[in-house]
């Protein structure tokens, strides 16, 4: 890739990587859930779904799913489906007192790995505006005269690196202030917020027609 190609697509997935959004939104909450360590590894999980993106852009999938709207549709509605599951989930522990802004007790509510990059991952596979930056963005930085799938890795591995470092640093800004968090009603405040505001992305998506 030529120097200003490169430069270019550095700092336009930087610009989208800082832009708040679904991601960042997982990560704050699931940082303030269970400490640095769950929002380190939920965003390995978003990061993971990167490479998901990047594969079928390069495999020409795109073309399957621009083209057919009902598969489309299927792809918003599951993405938009956990988005509004997890919303719920958030607003639920209201009622039931167990807030994901809450510090753990401990031994009842132990760090799960799995779960964090579980969460993490269909956060970011689910989502269909990330596969149609990946479909509408990526070609234009591939040499057709190289394999496709092996440039699209590549690229995805350096949205990898640019995404971890950023997201990591927000989930240790917001383990430090998880004591000031898991007050009840800055808890319960937020709780509400950050459930809303899925369940709102989550509807909007279902909702938009392209």
């Amino acid at each position: 890739m030529e120097s200003h190609l490169f430069t270019t697509f550095l700092v336009a997935i930087t610009l989208l990587t800082l832009t708040p959004g679904v991601d960042t939104l997982v990560t704050i909450r699931n940082s303030a859930r269970g400490g640095w360590k769950d929002g380190c590894a939920t965003s390995t999980g978003i990061c993971c779904g990167l490479f998901l993106h990047a594969t079928v852009s390069a495999l020409g999938i795109s073309v399957i799913l621009l083209q057919s709207a009902n598969a489309f549709q299927f792809l918003k509605l599951i993405g938009a489906g956990y988005l509004i599951w997890l919303g719920f989930t958030s607003l639920r522990g209201i009622v039931q007192g167990d807030s994901v802004f809450r510090l753990p007790d401990t031994g009842s509510r132990p760090f799960v790995i799995w779960r964090s990059l579980r969460e993490g991952f269909l956060s970011n596979a689910l989502n269909p505006k990330t596969a149609l930056f990946y479909m509408a963005f990526l070609p234009q930085f591939i040499d057709p005269q190289g394999s496709a799938l092996t440039q699209s890795l590549w690229l995805a591995a350096i949205h990898f690196v640019i995404a971890m470092l950023w997201q990591c640093s927000l989930a240790l800004v917001v383990n430090s202030a998880r004591h000031w968090l898991q007050s009840q009603p800055v808890s319960i405040g937020l709780n509400a917020l950050s459930g809303s505001v899925l369940i709102y992305l989550g509807t909007r998506l279902a909702l938009t027609e392209n």
